[in-house]
């Protein structure tokens, strides 16, 4: 079905109430395990159709945040989706509880009951009220970040919208436009602090409800961390720090070379070559077309995958007033179709996102059949492996986009791919500190994320700006207030999609296949699982990370860049 064809209803939470208490009845009275995996499925298919309503009134509100039904639609999944979660905490309980259980795991796998517990041990009904008012503080974030309307080349911006002027060959035009995002945030600066502050009150206090020392704790299990915890992530965020940094100071010294700049500063970080960077060619129509023809000749599942998605209205891609800035894929369950959201500003980042939420969006439509809803899909980190290495996948049609500019491209995304992983384990570590020190002012969070800047990216000059130049980079990072944790998924896979990159350049076709085969299994397996039975190696393992940073460098050195 069409997107704009998919009814929207609102779910009756008394009704759904009900049900629910009706499927739990039959688990607990159940004869048989077949009694209750037919609990299970018609659990299922109920849960299926609520969190279709919740993602159609999700997107359509992203789509325009000043819809006033759709604004209505996203307060009301905001106060009960705790509701629906205790709905399904109790469901969980009693199917995780069950004397049947052994009987349930050869049926349905153990990660199901793995995670359910998981679940079981971040909820309870008594943080509901919590939960409703991060809830409503996220709202506010997603808002306050979409009211941007910045006066420039005579029209009015978005953020979105200015990233187009912030990778602009005239420095002095750069200048100029960030100094106006400075100034959004300068103007906004008490209410972002006001809001996170009271996003890691509430977050701490739901954690210190259900028994936990701090919010680290709940927000590992709220992730589903089911195959490492912090002293990994620890780790792995040291290897990075040792052998990642040295990397991309050699990145920005080349940079500062091909610029021809004795100093660069942040506001030259966008940039990496003197005339511009390559930039898509044609319309977004084109684009579009032109991503038709890449993915018909990718492979079978791809051309599938990517004619639905267009004849089905699933791409909604260009940037406008009141959308909500960022790019997300969702899936919705009801109609077995992925949805791409986007913010197309005539950057590189377009093609990007054709690249990095087709991923994501692949994936969703390969899993579809799979009758578990707990599998359809994996944890965050796989599920960045499917999007980072997409990227990598489609690098041989960048000359459908990009023309002369391809080679410059394919260096600039992979010097890019490269130097994010630091500034991912930044965010990560910057939450694991905030989080464990709750009592932390807005200045000292600040003053924080300066002293980590130094750690992972000593080569910024922030000049004289008053607001990032004085540790609020951080603020305009929408996954540290929406979904805290979710930033290391990203590095992680990063060096997961790095290590696709270099199979690649063996064997393509055999590379694929085994992305496949990554890909297919979806939810079926924790991360770690999903690695080694698909022949990929850990992040965590020993020498991996120098080891990957070692053939990045000479992948690099190789590039052309003139």
């Amino acid at each position: 079905m069409k997107f704009s064809e998919m009814p929207y209803k609102r779910p009756d939470i008394e009704a759904v109430t009900e049900k629910v208490n009706a499927i739990i009845a039959r688990i607990n009275n159940a004869k048989s395990a077949d009694e209750q995996l037919e609990a299970h499925r018609d659990f299922t298919g109920l849960f299926k159709n609520i969190d279709t309503m919740g993602t159609l009134a999700y997107v359509r509100h992203t789509m325009n945040t000043e819809d006033e039904f759709y604004d209505k639609e996203k307060e009301f999944f905001d106060e009960n989706e705790p509701i629906l979660q205790n709905l399904r905490f109790a469901f969980y309980k009693a199917f995780t509880a069950s004397r049947f259980r052994k009987e349930l795991e050869e049926k349905l796998g153990s990660v199901l009951f793995k995670n359910a517990e998981l679940e079981l041990k971040s909820f309870d009904p008594a943080i509901i009220p919590e939960l409703q008012e991060e809830n409503r503080l996220v709202t506010e974030y997603v808002k306050l970040m979409a009211s941007a309307q910045i006066e420039y080349d005579g029209k009015k911006l978005n953020l979105s919208q200015l990233g187009y002027y912030m990778e602009s060959p005239d420095r002095n035009v750069r200048k100029e436009v960030f100094r106006k995002r400075t100034e959004f945030f300068l103007e906004n600066s008490e209410k972002f602090d006001e809001i996170f502050d009271k996003l890691v009150k509430v977050r701490t206090a739901m954690a210190r409800k259900l028994g936990f020392r701090d919010f680290v704790e709940l927000g590992y299990l709220r992730m589903t961390r089911n195959c490492y915890g912090p002293d990994e992530v620890a780790s792995f965020r040291e290897e990075v720090k040792k052998h990642f940094v040295p990397l991309t100071l050699k990145i920005e010294e080349k940079r500062k070379e091909m610029l021809g700049l004795d100093k660069v500063t942040f506001i030259d970080l966008p940039l990496y070559f003197r005339e511009g960077n390559p930039k898509p060619q044609g319309t977004p129509e084109y684009i579009f077309e032109s991503g038709k023809k890449m993915y018909d000749e990718l492979s079978e599942e791809t051309r599938e995958f990517f004619r639905f998605m267009l004849d089905n209205e699933l791409l909604d891609c260009l940037t406008r007033k009141g959308k909500a800035p960022g790019g997300y894929m969702t899936f919705i369950h009801d109609y077995k179709s992925p949805f791409i959201f986007a913010n197309f500003n005539g950057t590189s980042g377009d093609i990007d996102v054709l690249t990095h939420e087709a991923g994501h969006g692949l994936n969703g439509y390969l899993a579809r059949n799979i009758g578990i809803l707990e599998y359809l899909s994996p944890t965050y980190e796989a599920c960045e492996v499917h999007s980072m290495s997409m990227e990598f996948f489609t690098m041989p049609w960048m000359k459908l986009f990009f023309g002369d500019k391809t080679e410059k491209y394919k260096y600039m995304h992979f010097a890019s791919a490269l130097t994010f992983v630091p500034y991912g384990c930044e965010v990560d570590e910057f939450q694991h500190i905030v989080y464990r020190n709750p009592d932390m002012t807005p200045r000292e969070r600040k003053e924080l994320w300066m002293r980590l800047e130094n750690e992972y990216r000593p080569y910024i000059d922030y000049e004289d700006d008053e607001f990032f130049g004085k540790g609020g980079r951080w603020q305009a990072q929408t996954h540290i207030y929406k979904t805290p944790f979710y930033y290391i998924d990203y590095c992680l896979a990063q060096t997961c999609a790095l290590q696709f990159r270099f199979l690649m350049d063996e064997d393509f076709r055999s590379a694929w296949e085994k992305y496949l085969d990554f890909s297919k299994k979806a939810g079926t397996m924790t991360f770690t699982d999903l690695l080694k039975t698909s022949g990929l190696r850990s992040p965590f393992e020993k020498g991996y990370i120098k080891e990957i940073c070692e053939k990045s460098e000479k992948a690099l050195e190789a590039m052309k860049t003139e």
